[in-house]
């Protein structure tokens, strides 16, 4: 971790357009992301059944240890990216990335359902201002609304249910499901149909994805790393954490989700090949991607499990990367339009090939945790439903498809225009990609980590 840190440091002293208030201010921040992940990394949390308590209602098991040090990580790349773009207003910036942190590891390591409920939508609010506030176009408003519409509203009656649950039950704590017996069994299909439909939304599937494309297309880049890297993630979170209270409905209903689902995501993969906006080819792999991860998990086996939670790391890594990307080709050619990002291989060769590393990790090519990933659920749906294999084999298909849509598109073809800057980049720009990269490189050896 310590020569991670001063590899951030040589890049921000290497960039002397960044003043000294700035720089200590980064640094402040970066210090204190890497004490707690120190701090976090110390608990040494290596069983799916084992739990570490942390303070009172706020305990920790494997998944939530994992996805903490996910969100951790992002942040510390997303103050590297805004050293890259010079951003307006740091400071509020700043407070707004710290309250994102705070806000997601009390959602993650909470285990009092009120507390997951009220941060599973306070999580969206910084996402919110940075969409209407460090949007460029007129029409960050409406996505900005559009996000709260979906993910906000629909989820308003899941506070009823918790009420009925706490009357029959008398108790809120997940561990009463996780370690117990004790299942809902009132009216339980109609609650478990809804509060799947509460965090699907968040994923999101197919019908209900309209939001993410906007959002992404509306954010700023850092808005969209957090949002690509860690927000996705709150809807597999939270059904691996209901699913302990209807267990015994997995092989009764999930059935028709997961057609429902499969069927969507072909859908969104075709739509993948016909997009012309880069920004919004990235964004609508996303929903192909966490697709396949709620069907994974949604067999209800271990193995779909950890296949689900290995995509969910590497995906979020992955798609922040490409979105970084899109920023470095924006940046120095002013357009996200397919058609003008064409030929870059001729221009920027370092580039063209972090280009072709992401893509290959984004299609799951050997040896990506992405294919390990893909390999376990395949596993658990032959144990599911061994017709449901040719499904995840057409997800697997078109998710190379249009990765080397995306590759070769952008980097052979003719220049039609001369970019923007000279062709170098920026220690920052390499600093941020490799720390995209590190960790990917470590799971591929380590994936008992999971």
């Amino acid at each position: 971790m310590m020569s991670i840190f001063m590899f951030i440091l040589g890049s921000l002293i290497s960039m002397n357009y960044i003043s000294i208030y700035f720089m200590k201010l980064y640094l402040l921040n970066l210090i204190l992301i890497l004490y707690i992940y120190e701090l976090i990394l110390n608990l040494n949390i290596n069983n799916w059944n084992y739990w570490t308590k942390v303070y009172q209602e706020f305990s920790m098991d494997k998944v939530s240890f994992i996805l903490i040090m996910l969100t951790i990580w992002m942040l510390v790349l997303m103050i590297l990216s805004f050293i890259n773009d010079k951003v307006n207003n740091l400071y509020i910036n700043l407070i707004l990335m710290m309250f994102m942190l705070l806000s997601l590891f009390i959602f993650f390591s909470s285990i009092d359902l009120i507390k997951f409920y009220l941060f599973y939508e306070i999580g969206l609010i910084p996402i919110f201002i940075l969409i209407i506030g460090w949007g460029k176009q007129p029409e960050r408003l409406g996505a900005g609304i559009y996000m709260i519409l979906y993910t906000v509203i629909i989820s308003l009656p899941f506070f009823l249910i918790l009420m009925f649950v706490y009357y029959n039950l008398n108790s809120l704590s997940i561990m009463i499901f996780i370690l117990g017996d004790s299942m809902i069994v009132m009216g339980s299909y109609i609650m478990y149909i809804y509060m799947i439909f509460i965090f699907l939304v968040k994923l999101p599937i197919y019908f209900i994805h309209v939001w993410l494309p906007k959002a992404h297309v509306e954010a700023p880049i850092y808005g969209s790393m957090i949002l690509a890297g860690v927000m996705l993630k709150l809807g597999g979170y939270g059904f691996m954490r209901i699913f302990f209270m209807f267990k015994k409905m997995i092989f009764s209903y999930n059935m028709f989700f997961m057609i429902f689902i499969f069927w969507g995501g072909v859908i969104i993969s075709l739509m993948c090949l016909r997009q012309i906006d880069l920004k919004m080819l990235v964004a609508y792999s996303s929903v192909v991607h966490m697709s396949m991860v709620i069907v994974g998990m949604m067999t209800g086996f271990e193995s779909g499990m950890v296949g689900g939670l290995i995509m969910m790391v590497a995906h979020g890594l992955c798609s922040s990367a490409l979105f970084c990307l899109l920023n470095l080709n924006y940046k120095r050619n002013n357009s996200r339009l397919l058609f003008f990002n064409k030929g870059m291989y001729l221009v920027y060769s370092n580039l063209s090939l972090m280009w072709f590393i992401f893509c290959v990790i984004n299609m799951a090519a050997p040896p990506s945790i992405n294919l390990a990933s893909e390999i376990l659920m395949i596993l658990s749906l032959y144990k599911f439903s061994m017709y449901f294999i040719f499904f995840i084999l057409i997800f697997s298909f078109f998710s190379g498809v249009y990765s080397i849509y995306l590759y070769s598109f952008t980097q052979h073809g003719i220049t039609f225009f001369s970019w923007g800057i000279s062709n170098f980049m920026f220690i920052s720009e390499y600093t941020l990609m490799f720390l995209h990269l590190y960790p990917l490189i470590l799971f591929i050896v380590n994936l008992k980590f999971f």
